[in-house]
């Protein structure tokens, strides 16, 4: 299903996602796919639940936001539903001096998202300063260990769009081939 983020043409029938059960997975998977097969008419609905409960399911709205824009699709929300995403997205960051996987993902996923201004500079010298020995990053800095390739990823998606912002690049989602 999410080979649809390299490859525009990813096969994909309606009745996939009825496959389709992880929580996460059910608020970005129909994003992914909206331009082929619409959103379903709950969705709506299952974006704002996902906001309320917050956390991992909350920065997974926002992914769904960026990839409903990108495929030029429209969700009826209320008014400020967005902005509102943005703000609770950038409050998962906090001024501790921990940085752990759902910061990252909230501090990229708001980088890709255009709004990198709601990401305090001080959280972006914490993520250099907890970087590893080998670049990655742990789930929490504060527990000594391996790097993670989750956190990782998020934490060079992070750096990368703070030098270079998301404006600079192509959309995230493959473009359909001429």
């Amino acid at each position: 299903m999410f080979r649809r983020i390299a490859d525009y043409d990813n096969p994909l029938q309606a009745e996939d996602l009825q496959k389709v059960t992880n929580e996460l997975d059910l608020i970005t998977v129909p994003a992914l796919y909206c331009d082929r097969l619409g959103l379903p008419d709950d969705y709506p609905a299952k974006l704002e639940k996902a906001v309320s409960r917050g956390g991992y399911m909350l920065t997974h709205v926002l992914l769904a936001l960026i990839w409903i824009h990108e495929n030029g699709c429209e969700v009826q929300l209320p008014e400020s539903f967005i902005e509102e995403v943005y703000h609770d997205n950038a409050a998962l960051i906090n001024d501790d001096p921990v940085v752990d996987d759902l910061e990252l993902e909230a501090a990229a996923f708001l980088y890709l998202a255009g709004q990198g201004a709601l990401v305090d500079n001080a959280f972006v010298e914490r993520v250099i300063a907890v970087q590893n020995d080998d670049g990655g990053l742990g789930y929490s800095s504060d527990v000594p260990g391996e790097s993670n390739w989750h956190p990782t990823i998020l934490g060079l998606l992070l750096l990368l769009h703070v030098r270079f912002p998301s404006d600079s690049y192509p959309p995230m989602l493959a473009p359909a081939l001429p």
